[in-house]
């Protein structure tokens, strides 16, 4: 006689109907592995969109900027950088813009009300009109200082200022106090991400800054573009330009590596959190494991009868190895959807390009078949060499 052996989607089919009948074990026993792939999607997407989100802003602000200024003295006072220093930078070959801003010593406050001791930690900073394009900075509302603003008291806020000062927009006309003098907004920047001490300043024309405070054209911080192809000359030969008989005075530096330094950083801290989503698959990998041995020892009578007729070893191993790919399976796709969710709402929050590659989310229910089949292993080969006379009887 020849025996009907069952084929391999009949098999997944059974092995349905056993998870099926058990429907708050199966429940109970996915949730471990979901935890795991939930916490791995959600650190590798949060990961990716942080490195996506690290590249626009790099290739919208360019990689060739370079920053310039005095390094601060023995007792904190801020060194002066040598007359003529514009100058000096415009003369190095591969520089193309060149700007600067000079820091002035100046209360910031919203009204007269204000105590001057309560100044909310917000810079004034004297510049010009080129200094947006050369740092690549946008405005959220109004317009900048230009030539024509420079010597009338109007000012623009960083976008960290703004939000201290309470000046949201300009749809109703807004005046801060700057020490003694009322200026009126003209513009709030959007966010400058790789210069924060800016987004925390108020800008105001030299002119002005002249007029009113008796402050000169010196400047405390150069910024240029150089050409890409020989910024690192650049980097080497700025501060020996800038101040010939004190170069170390100089301080010189590429705001985008401070983002860089930033995702180097948070890649370390998403390699200890894939660690911890590691375990949590391994924790769930046991349960599975515990809970198809319990299965099976639960299930003799089923397994002695389906031998009983005429079920091979085979089946019975496929079957319970099956049980344990789908429940991992089922583990690892509401794992995928909460780690997807939850990438979603950091971006959202943070405002953040949204990134995760396809590949993350297969390999991750990749990941968690294969869990399933390895916790799987040992219970099917156990259940496989039940006898079938001897689970009848017991």
């Amino acid at each position: 006689m020849v025996k009907n052996k069952l084929r391999l989607r009949d098999l997944f089919f059974v092995a349905l109907y056993g998870v099926k009948a058990r429907k708050g074990r199966a429940a109970m026993t996915s949730i471990g592995i979901g935890i795991g792939i939930a916490a791995i999607v959600a650190v590798t997407g949060i990961s990716s969109s942080g490195r996506a989100d690290l590249l626009a802003t790099l290739e919208s602000l360019g990689t060739n900027l370079i920053k310039a200024s005095p390094q601060a003295g023995f007792f904190g006072s801020q060194e002066e950088l040598p007359d003529g220093v514009i100058g000096m930078v415009e003369r190095i070959g591969p520089v193309e813009e060149v700007t600067s801003t000079t820091q002035a010593d100046l209360l910031v406050r919203r009204t007269d009300f204000i105590s001057e001791f309560e100044g909310g930690g917000i810079s004034t900073v004297v510049t010009s009109s080129e200094l947006l394009d050369v740092i690549g900075g946008n405005l959220s509302e109004g317009r900048f200082i230009t030539d024509g603003l420079s010597d009338i008291p109007v000012t623009v806020l960083g976008s960290v200022s703004a939000e201290r000062l309470g000046i949201n927009n300009l749809s109703q006309p807004s005046k801060i106090l700057i020490d003694d003098e009322w200026f009126g907004v003209v513009g709030i920047l959007d966010e400058l991400k790789i210069h924060p001490d800016l987004d925390r300043s108020v800008f105001i024309g030299y002119g002005v800054a002249s007029t009113l405070f008796d402050i000169d054209k010196e400047p405390t911080t150069i910024y240029l573009r150089a050409n890409p192809n020989f910024i690192e000359d650049v980097v080497d030969v700025l501060a020996p330009s800038m101040n010939p008989e004190n170069p170390d005075q100089v301080e010189v530096s590429r705001p985008s590596d401070a983002l860089e330094a930033q995702q180097a950083a948070e890649t370390a801290f998403t390699n200890l959190l894939l660690g911890l989503g590691s375990v949590a698959l391994l924790v769930g990998g046991v349960a599975i494991a515990n809970v198809m041995v319990m299965s099976v020892l639960e299930r003799r009578m089923e397994i002695g009868v389906r031998r009983s007729l005429g079920a091979t070893r085979r089946e019975i191993r496929y079957q319970f190895l099956l049980e344990s790919v789908i429940l991992s399976g089922i583990g690892g796709l509401v794992g995928v959807l909460l780690g997807v969710a939850i990438t979603l709402g950091y971006t959202n929050y943070t405002n953040i390009v949204f990134s995760i590659p396809v590949w993350q989310i297969f390999g991750a229910v990749l990941l968690a078949l294969l869990i399933g089949a390895i916790s799987g292993v040992y219970p099917a080969i156990k259940a496989s060499k039940i006898q079938p006379a001897e689970a009848v009887r017991k």
